[in-house]
């Protein structure tokens, strides 16, 4: 839910910014993080999609004295007790529910939210994963068209909203979840995959756009993570690993500042061989991959 800062949390907000402000003005006067590949620790971060697996564990491994943490998610419950194991630990911690459908509202509370304290890093984790069922002929339209909005048309936006606010601070880091899925041409998750792969394309391109301004942009592209949605698949899901070791691969890449990075690595030579493989071989194979789900409890 959306907490109204009392004068405490204002008064501390106001403070974080003109800290960040300050530390923007002497990047540009001494240009540190441009000459070097590490990047400085973040001060204020927002991270959508907080109430789930890799958001939460990003927002508890994020949380530690003097960082200011903005937690967007569906789920208020979720949230409310996130943000409270975030102050425990030194952090200042604030939520705003959200459904990530609605782009244009996304875009005004990003403002709202920037204004209040300058994101110098913003983790765009929030993501749907859907696939036909093994008993469907194709995929639901209307499920088609949340993935494509939630997983790549508002992060999209989202990342040009934030980058225009860095810029004229003198820079930052956006991170963009992505996913190996994206590689690959899923017969049985054509809406999810492609949805992954439009923001693969956007974070390559915006990549280039941005560096000139001092904004860092990082795609991840993670295999299977132990989260609510993968558990959702019936059948093997090879190489899983932990939010938890998903969350400290997102913060080395983005300290790193890395272009992209994918995990775990077996799935970096999947690709290599999905992209060397004949197409008629490829798409022969592709076709008898067996893929089915449990229903949705969201």
């Amino acid at each position: 839910m959306d907490i109204p800062l009392n004068d405490t949390a204002a008064n501390a907000m106001t403070r974080n910014r003109i800290l960040t402000r300050g530390r923007h003005i002497l990047t540009r006067l001494t240009g540190s993080t441009r000459r070097t590949k590490s990047v400085h620790a973040p001060v204020a971060i927002l991270i959508t999609g907080a109430s789930g697996g890799i958001g939460q564990a990003l927002a508890l491994r994020y949380a530690a004295p003097g960082r200011t943490l903005m937690l967007w998610g569906r789920n208020p419950e979720r949230l409310d007790a996130l943000a409270t194991s975030c102050r425990q630990r030194g952090a200042r911690a604030f939520t705003r529910q959200i459904d990530l459908t609605d782009g244009e509202a996304a875009i005004r509370h990003f403002r709202d939210d920037d204004s209040a304290t300058p994101f110098d890093t913003v983790i765009l984790s929030a993501g749907l994963s859907d696939m036909k069922r093994a008993a469907d002929k194709t995929e639901q339209a209307e499920t088609v068209l949340r993935l494509a909005q939630v997983n790549y048309a508002t992060p999209a936006a989202l990342t040009m909203a934030a980058a225009d606010r860095m810029q004229q601070r003198g820079g930052g880091a956006i991170a963009l979840i992505g996913s190996v899925a994206a590689s690959h041409d899923l017969p049985f998750a054509a809406g999810y995959g492609g949805s992954k792969a439009g923001l693969a394309r956007f974070a390559s391109s915006t990549r280039l756009a941005l560096a000139p301004l001092g904004v860092r942009v990082t795609l991840i592209a993670p295999g299977f993570v132990d989260t609510a949605m993968s558990r959702r698949i019936i059948g093997p899901r090879p190489f899983l690993v932990s939010a938890d070791t998903a969350a400290r691969h997102i913060i080395r890449a983005l300290k790193q500042n890395r272009h992209e990075i994918v995990f775990p690595w077996p799935f970096s030579a999947l690709r290599l061989i999905d992209r060397l493989t004949p197409r008629p071989l490829r798409e022969a194979i592709m076709r008898r991959i067996s893929a089915d789900q449990h229903p949705s409890t969201d």
